[in-house]
């Protein structure tokens, strides 16, 4: 008989917001991420009423179909929730969040999604994805219009397809059943973590098998922050097993675990009673990237998708544009251009080793516009996989000085 050995849930309101829109739940038996809005007021408010509604309903179904139908339910009822809390208080409009949950009936985890928080399966060595994102981009990929890569840096990654809140009555929801095996790690996560911690790098850190899912959780959200992370991150991470390696405790971290003083005047349903509670509000910080929700239909997805091909073709023309004026400058300046980018240095790698470089990265033609100065003591490997990165793609820098405290950053980065 395989059951949740153990469970851990950890969230962190990031390196840019000055509040936490994420929410997450480890109950006895669901298990539930939730990504508020940002941007809107009151993501937190969103992510919480979910969460909250989740954590009051935490039973065990008799079978996966009924477990479908419950969780459905669930996120069927927070959406009116979240709808009615906005109805009584309108500064919250606009207001929205993701939701990510998992249920344990007999030997299956039953999944119910919307959104872009993730749920990813560690098995035999292996991460796999088990959720698809509800993104504009997503779209795309599937679409074959542009690669998984190329949806990484796309400007409108942000765009949700699907969300909870006060845009929708009656949401689609993504239902599924999948086995489970003795030794699984299942992830829940805000895009928080999947954002800016690549796969490879949570596949190895769920591989480390002698850690506790706490402890996995703390090394997760802590990579996340490692990499600049400016949103919220949270983790929710199961273990499955042939018996409790601990004890079972719920547990509520991130917008709802704060304290609760507003209670909604909401029309419940005639089989349920499901208070909806809100936290004091606080006006959220920006951050480099807000969602944004656009409902799911083919006119907006024409419309975001002729929107891309416009951008595209400006940013070609731009592209365009910038290399001719560049090229006139060079042929126009001469010596005084070169004598310029000889002023410059950059960061890059030299035969395994971090190394400064004099000069611009660029050439003209055969001739190059920049040599080796100094290669330094630090081996590539040895930095931490973000700064690998940032070296890989060079690192400018305005003079000599300010590429020696480049590289000073960098040795302070490597692992003790």
């Amino acid at each position: 008989m395989l059951v949740i050995a153990r469970a851990g849930a950890v969230s962190h309101v990031g390196k840019v917001r000055s509040n936490n829109q994420d929410s997450g739940f480890v109950g006895t038996h669901l298990f539930v991420v939730a990504d508020g809005m940002g941007g809107h007021a009151g993501g937190d408010v969103a992510s919480a009423i979910a969460v909250k509604h989740f954590a009051e309903n935490d039973e065990q179904y008799s079978s996966t179909d009924d477990a479908e139908h419950a969780m459905t339910e669930m996120l069927l009822d927070a959406n009116s929730l979240i709808t009615g809390a906005v109805e009584e208080h309108s500064e919250l409009r606009g207001m929205g969040t993701t939701v990510s949950a998992l249920s344990l009936v007999g030997q299956s985890l039953v999944l119910a999604h919307i959104g872009d928080s993730r749920v990813y399966r560690f098995r035999e060595g292996s991460l796999v994805q088990m959720t698809v994102d509800h993104t504009f981009v997503q779209r795309l990929v599937d679409a074959g219009r542009i690669t998984p890569e190329e949806a990484l840096t796309h400007p409108r990654r942000s765009v949700l397809m699907r969300v909870l809140g006060d845009v929708e009555t009656r949401p689609d929801v993504d239902t599924e059943v999948f086995d489970i095996q003795d030794g699984d790690r299942w992830l829940l996560c805000s895009d928080g973590l999947s954002s800016y911690v690549d796969e490879a790098q949570i596949e190895r850190t769920l591989a480390r098998m002698d850690e506790s899912s706490r402890e996995i959780s703390d090394d997760l959200v802590q990579l996340a922050l490692d990499n600049g992370a400016p949103d919220n991150v949270t983790v929710v991470l199961l273990e499955i097993g042939t018996s409790a390696l601990e004890p079972m405790k719920t547990r509520i971290v991130g917008s709802a675990a704060n304290p609760l003083r507003y209670s909604a005047n909401l029309q419940k349903r005639s089989n349920q009673i499901i208070p909806s509670i809100l936290h004091p509000l606080r006006r959220p910080a920006p951050r480099p990237q807000d969602e944004e929700f656009v409902p799911f239909s083919d006119e907006a997805l024409q419309e975001l998708v002729a929107e891309d091909k416009r951008r595209k073709r400006v940013r070609q023309f731009s592209w365009l544009a910038a290399s001719i004026v560049f090229l006139a400058a060079v042929a126009g300046a001469g010596l005084f251009a070169y004598n310029w980018t000889q002023q410059q240095y950059y960061v890059g790698e030299n035969v395994g080793y971090v190394a400064i470089y004099q000069g611009v990265q660029q050439g003209i033609g055969p001739i190059t516009l920049h040599e080796l100065t100094e290669t330094t003591d630090i081996k590539i490997t040895s930095l931490p996989e973000y700064q690998q990165s940032q070296v890989d793609k060079t690192i400018s820098a305005g003079d000599r000085e300010a590429a020696n405290e480049i590289v000073e950053r960098l040795r302070d980065a490597i692992p003790d």
